[in-house]
């Protein structure tokens, strides 16, 4: 079991089963058990993923005194990651609503009340990090002036900063710059995915670099062996919703990384637990036991 502490939005989520994009106007349509809210949020995702596969969690972020907040905290307790560290500062706690089709394709209507200019207490961080294997700092704002004080105390940093066209996106500069482990997704790149790992290479120096490429799997670069590889996408199970499968990819290599410091095994397991989470409708179910997952990789190891 590896102490792993999560920095990273907690919200209500509520998803909406459409038929197919673009939506033809309609005054009312009815979608019999197609509309779910419950807590979840990067933050949550990870934290409960990485929870799910064994992990000692402490998840750090903040949340509104409202109905919403206390779901929130509810869905945590349930999931046991302790609320110790969510803060209810907010006015509101915030929510998200996703669109999502038959296909897998999804639009998230994001609302984060006034998160993005709140800051977390950097003395309750420092106490939380002592005996850490990784923290993962998620891009949003109140975790950014987390980074100097984990890089200063020898900490691994991991961090998504999701979709990124920018090697010099002004927003998550500092995540690129203090992240030892990077994660971010292809849907806005608009070259070779190589040729753009290589352009965040020689600006940033991470250590290991993993772009999420959908279907197609996920590309991983290991800066020790100098390596870049295409690992391809395995079919556990029908889509439902692709939403949080670039959130169960980093939860799962984080966990695999800290137990091993392989990150080949990492992918690969990490591409076998996000095929099978995006088979459910929410972005915060669908998360196998480590146990679980290992059954279903040695099914499916042959593909890598």
């Amino acid at each position: 079991m590896s102490k792993i502490v999560v920095a990273g939005l907690v919200n209500v989520e509520t998803t909406v089963k459409i038929e197919s994009f673009p939506i033809e106007y309609a005054p009312i349509d009815f979608s019999f058990f197609g509309i779910q809210s419950q807590a979840s949020g990067v933050g949550f995702n990870i934290g409960k993923a990485l929870t799910t596969l064994g992990d000692d969690v402490i998840l750090l972020s903040m949340i509104g005194k409202d109905s919403s907040g206390i779901i929130v905290k509810g869905a945590l307790k349930d999931c046991g990651i302790s609320t110790n560290y969510i803060i209810d500062n907010l006015s509101a706690t915030p929510q998200t609503v996703v669109l999502f089709d038959a296909s897998g394709k999804r639009k998230i209507y994001c609302d984060l009340k006034e998160i993005q200019d709140s800051s977390y207490d950097e003395e309750i961080f420092k106490k939380t990090i002592g005996n850490a294997s990784i923290i993962c700092l998620c891009n949003i704002n109140f975790s950014r002036n987390l980074l100097k004080m984990a890089k200063s105390n020898n900490k691994i940093i991991a961090t998504d900063v999701q979709v990124l066209g920018d090697v010099y996106d002004t927003y998550n500069s500092d995540y690129m710059k203090y992240a030892n482990i990077l994660f971010l997704s292809d849907e806005n790149i608009h070259e070779s995915v190589e040729e753009f790992v290589r352009s965040i290479i020689k600006e940033y120096d991470n250590d290991i670099i993993v772009v999420g490429l959908g279907d197609k799997g996920a590309l991983l670069y290991v800066k020790k062996d100098n390596c870049i590889r295409r690992f391809p996408a395995v079919k556990t199970r029908e889509v439902v919703n692709t939403i949080g499968a670039g959130d169960s990819l980093f939860s799962c290599f984080v966990h695999f990384y800290a137990k091993t410091s392989n990150p080949y095994e990492a992918i690969r397991k990490a591409i076998v637990f996000a095929s099978y989470k995006i088979g459910v409708a929410s972005a915060a179910e669908g998360f196998m036991t480590e146990e679980e997952l290992e059954r279903l990789y040695l099914d499916r190891q042959h593909v890598f």
